[in-house]
């Protein structure tokens, strides 16, 4: 154009059309990238901000880990010190009467035998009647007597109020 090679004034026209068309489209897409650019920026930065969310609460979980595993550690002694305490306690017991407690304590989740105190049962937390208390004060020391309501063997003491 500049050279003088287009001679037909439309052709020339048409051109400079172009021409300021494509500038226009320069610019808009300029504008575009400035805005992906920010927008880049701006997720980067949030991405630096949920990484290192991410690191705090990966020690954080490693901090609870090691606790949890401490704890556990702790109990698993525990367990191993009653676990050896009931054996021994259990090694002068009668086979049959063990027999009945285990099954009694697999039926009602874990406790076979209950306290009976103040003419309560310690199993179902209910109080027992006054005939329920005449039988089991009747019985022998050694007599296993249950509960009427929860099934549960009861273990008497002093303050099983008979």
């Amino acid at each position: 154009m500049d050279r003088g090679l287009v001679t037909n004034p439309k052709d020339l026209e048409r051109m400079q059309q172009e021409l300021v068309a494509l500038e226009r489209r320069i610019a808009e897409l300029e504008d575009a990238e400035l805005e992906v650019m920010e927008q880049l920026e701006e997720a980067q930065g949030e991405q630096d901000r949920l990484d290192q969310r991410v690191v705090e609460l990966d020690e954080r979980t490693a901090e609870l880990t090691r606790a949890r595993d401490e704890k556990a550690g702790g109990l698993t002694s525990e367990v191993e010190d009653v676990t050896r305490q009931r054996s021994t306690a259990v090694g002068g017991m009668p086979e049959d009467l063990m027999a009945l407690y285990e099954r009694i304590r697999t039926q009602k989740g874990g406790v076979g035998a209950a306290l009976l105190r103040a003419r309560r049962c310690g199993g179902c937390s209910l109080d027992l009647t006054a005939a329920d208390l005449g039988a089991i004060a009747k019985a022998a020391p050694d007599e296993v007597v249950r509960c009427e309501e929860c099934q549960r063997i009861l273990v008497r003491t002093g303050e099983s109020g008979l």
